[in-house]
């Protein structure tokens, strides 16, 4: 059986290094193409939310790596979401959206009778609205009562730009840390996964990142395909 080719779309440079070691450890058979538009998260900052142009870019980016043979796209990108719909809906590959399967994973923790305090630590200010919608969108489609607590991490994305991986990492185990009441708590983006040891330790609960995640529920979509 070939291999599948995996294309990986970014919009940041930092999500691309996290995502290869997630698949290189859960499923070094496939074949990961990676496409970085480099001023996609910057543009989304620029201009407050997602334009038309933007999501056209989107389509055009997913259009592209099917003609080049992608048989799954993943998005690293995690304030895009209606954006990554439409590329999907353009395509009709297997699509995942960057936070799915970590979300899914922090619902799991729902128990019946209670409502899951849910904390979501971000390092890019703008996915915060964004991921919180699509969060709420699918738990009330679940029928699972949730309150989502979120910490924005200012300054950490520049310091991992930089090269300073340690002092990114305490900023965002801080971050958890002021979560203290929470059930489970998602680290927002792609970027911050390396951050989950140190700031699993600053937390009695589950901290959950998004690329290995990411990769088990794409692995086990493209199966059922």
């Amino acid at each position: 059986m070939t291999a599948p080719r995996i294309a990986l779309i970014h919009a940041t440079p930092l999500a691309m290094a996290p995502i290869a070691q997630a698949f290189a450890h859960h499923w070094p058979q496939a074949q990961c193409q990676h496409l970085l538009d480099d001023r996609l998260s910057q543009d989304r900052a620029r201009d407050g939310e997602l334009t038309p142009a933007m999501t056209q870019r989107f389509v055009d980016l997913a259009l592209y790596t099917q003609r080049a043979g992608a048989t799954g796209i993943l998005f690293t990108c995690s304030a895009f979401g209606p954006a990554i719909e439409a590329a999907a809906a353009a395509t009709g590959l297997p699509t995942l959206k960057p936070n799915e399967a970590m979300f899914d994973q922090a619902l799991a923790q729902a128990a019946a009778s209670e409502v899951l305090q849910v904390g979501l630590v971000a390092t890019f200010e703008a996915s915060i609205h964004a991921m919180s919608q699509e969060f709420f969108d699918l738990a009330q489609a679940r029928g699972i009562a949730v309150e989502l607590h979120t910490q924005f991490v200012p300054e950490a994305m520049d310091d991992l730009a930089r090269g300073d991986a340690d002092a990114h990492h305490r900023k965002v185990a801080l971050g958890v840390a002021a979560l203290s009441s929470c059930d489970v708590v998602m680290l927002a983006q792609f970027s911050m996964a390396a951050a989950q040891t140190l700031s699993q330790q600053h937390s009695t609960a589950p901290v959950l990142t998004s690329p290995d995640c990411a990769v088990l529920a794409l692995q086990q979509r493209m199966h059922h395909v």
